[in-house]
């Protein structure tokens, strides 16, 4: 079983939407969110001269995406490190589309050239792996030569920034699923796992037969890459919904080309079908039961006679 964490958020200006700095227990990383408007308010903190590595998070005006860069920065002979590099990305027209900063760096100052160097090109494969945000950075990283036990401890710093960086709400190394439509049968879907449902449906509109997965996740439920979606909208299709079929990538063959969220299973319905759907009885799982029977009997289990 997954242990718990002890995570210290600071609120270094007293609000919540304001500079924050955060510790983990057991942990000698130390990572800050600071908004763009803040960042000359940092110039006094000393670990933000130190190097690290840094994320600017922001979103694109044509497309309402989650846009992500990744960069490093070490200490400069003049003694500024991270810090200093953020102030420059502030100044930048090319890197205007960001709008806060989150930055990893250590508490005794122990990241040299070789470490950066590793953390950044490791954290910028994991971010495009997971096609949460789109990656701005222009070239791939370079990983660099590393021992094997500096690998290991460095490994071991990624998987508690992942949970920081969730913890300050950005899931760029969280997948939205586990699995795909063409290998489903993986995902475990024991007590406390993702649950997979499938959607079947002769299509008036198009004649086609329409064949869906999706999976339910802690944030919703995610439309798998690879199900056959209805092309042709009815009239009754929620405007959410059609907004959402004109954004994402469905080929010609109606054949989804991403993994897509929605906070309803009736929504997610409604985007494979084009149309109206009640999510309780559109979605069954592999034995054909409906997911809004299997919801009533997980809130409300059957007595059974002993």
């Amino acid at each position: 079983m997954p242990r718990g964490k002890s995570i210290n958020l600071f609120l270094i200006d007293g609000k919540a939407n304001g500079r924050i700095k955060c510790t983990l227990a057991n942990w000698t990383g130390l990572a800050y969110r600071i908004p763009r408007t803040e960042i000359e308010k940092c110039r006094d903190r000393e670990d933000l001269s130190q190097t690290g590595v840094y994320f600017l998070f922001g979103t694109s005006e044509d497309d309402g995406e989650d846009i992500v860069y990744v960069g490093q920065a070490g200490v400069r002979k003049n003694g500024e490190g991270v810090l200093k590099r953020l102030i420059e990305h502030k100044r930048s027209p090319e890197k205007d589309y960001w709008t806060e900063a989150i930055v990893f760096t250590t508490s005794n100052n122990s990241f040299g050239p070789t470490e950066i160097s590793y953390l950044e090109s490791r954290f910028c494969n994991m971010a495009k792996v997971a096609e949460r945000y789109e990656v701005k950075n222009g070239n791939e990283p370079m990983i660099g030569n590393i021992t094997e036990e500096k690998q290991s401890e460095l490994e071991e710093f990624i998987e508690y920034a992942q949970i920081v960086m969730g913890t300050l709400g950005h899931k760029v190394f969280e997948k939205l699923s586990q699995t795909s439509s063409s290998d489903e049968d993986q995902v475990n879907t024991g007590e406390g796992q993702n649950r997979v449902f499938y959607l079947s449906r002769n299509s008036r509109k198009s004649g086609k037969t329409i064949e869906a997965i999706c999976e339910q996740t802690n944030e919703g439920f995610v439309v798998l890459k690879g199900s056959m979606i209805e092309t042709i909208d009815s009239e009754s299709i929620p405007s959410g919904v059609k907004q959402k079929r004109g954004q994402v990538q469905i080929d010609q063959n109606g054949i989804l080309q991403e993994n897509v969220l929605f906070k309803s299973p009736s929504y997610a319905a409604a985007f494979v079908v084009g149309g109206h759907a009640n999510g309780l009885t559109e979605w069954k799982d592999k034995s054909g039961v409906r997911f809004g029977e299997i919801e009533k009997e997980l809130i409300q289990p059957s007595r059974r006679k002993v």
